[in-house]
């Protein structure tokens, strides 16, 4: 019994780690089997084939694309250019011999050019009111012809046998050929004579062959609108020859010399004149003494050629006064409305 008190009070022994079975063991350390690779069935075989066939064949249309485009802009960007410019990839998309044209981008910013859009897009608009069409853009809303065929119609009165409405890219050339010919045929133009648009030219967007119209449209019907005078702008030609893209550039005279009418002038020696030499000229009296005089010299002459003595004064006018102005202007119709149907009798 002793024996076993000591043995329950004595401190009590550490346990001993329980040793595992065999078949713990191998529970414990083995890992998953890897799985075997699956064998591709004969069909996904012939997939992937065409799959990598076809991956090649769009690598190298895609290169030969870039190739074309590096072609185009070193052809544009040569040494010597003035200019670099991001030229979308379609314009160089040409056939042997073909050219296209685009307005440098400095000349975009010409304020007379912007201003010449604008007067025109105003115009536009305002003979197309009834239609209830806005313009915003003129490359962008004149290219298919529509609004080109109800600008025509209403400056010339006529009727075109076209459609209102085409969405396909021929029906809009089509369209836009009929609205042509009717435009060079009010305008004086032969089928083979110089003009300076075509179908092919206003349905890519070409903003400078749409102004060139608009402008001979404006001029020829007497549009009660004032274009700026001499706009030119810089433009580039690029050409197609034997596989190479060349390019050349050149000045586009947009608008000319206009007399009051709208009607073209030739230029004469009073125009190189003003425009060269005007310090040799006394163009206009400045001073106050040098108005009047020659005011009181025409109210001088006035008298002499029968005219009744103005109550105005020669003050008044240097001064002006619209009441007295008037006046004279008055007494100048009165004396001479009749002038030429005297001379026929």
């Amino acid at each position: 019994m002793e024996e076993e008190v000591e043995e329950e009070g004595s401190s009590p022994k550490q346990s001993r780690p329980q040793s595992l079975s065999p078949s713990s063991q191998t529970i414990r350390m083995s890992s998953p089997r890897p799985k075997s690779p699956r064998v591709p069935n004969k069909k996904e075989e012939t997939e992937s084939f065409w799959d990598k066939i076809g991956t090649l064949g769009r690598k190298k249309k895609v290169k030969e694309v870039q190739e074309f485009q590096t072609e185009g802009q070193s052809a544009i960007d040569l040494p010597g250019s003035p200019f670099s410019m991001d030229v979308p990839p379609d314009d160089y998309m040409l056939e042997d011999n073909e050219e296209r044209s685009m307005i440098q981008p400095h000349s975009l910013d010409d304020p007379k050019l912007k201003n010449l859009v604008q007067v025109l897009i105003d115009w536009v608009n305002d003979e197309l009111a009834y239609h209830r069409i806005i313009v915003k853009q003129i490359d962008e809303d004149l290219y298919d012809g529509m609004v080109l065929h109800k600008l025509i119609e209403k400056l010339t009165g006529i009727t075109l046998d076209v459609p209102e409405v085409t969405q396909s890219e021929e029906g809009q050339k089509q369209k836009l050929r009929v609205v042509l010919n009717a435009a060079n045929h009010t305008l004086g133009l032969g089928r083979y004579g110089q003009q300076r648009w075509s179908v092919e030219s206003i349905h890519s967007k070409n903003l400078i062959p749409i102004i060139h119209l608009l402008v001979a449209l404006a001029r020829h019907f007497r549009a009660p609108i004032r274009l700026p005078e001499h706009v030119v702008v810089s433009v580039v030609i690029v050409q197609k020859r034997d596989g190479q893209l060349n390019h050349r550039i050149v000045d586009e005279e947009l608008t000319g010399s206009y007399d009051d009418l709208g009607l073209r002038c030739e230029r004469d020696a009073f125009d190189t004149l003003f425009d060269h030499a005007p310090d040799k000229l006394q163009i206009v009296k400045k001073t106050f003494e040098e108005k009047l005089h020659n005011v009181t010299q025409a109210f001088e002459l006035m008298l002499d050629a029968g005219m009744v003595k103005q109550k105005a004064r020669p003050e008044d006018i240097v001064n002006k006064d619209l009441k007295s102005t008037l006046r004279v202007l008055y007494g100048l119709f009165t004396k001479y409305k009749n002038a030429d149907m005297d001379v026929k009798i």
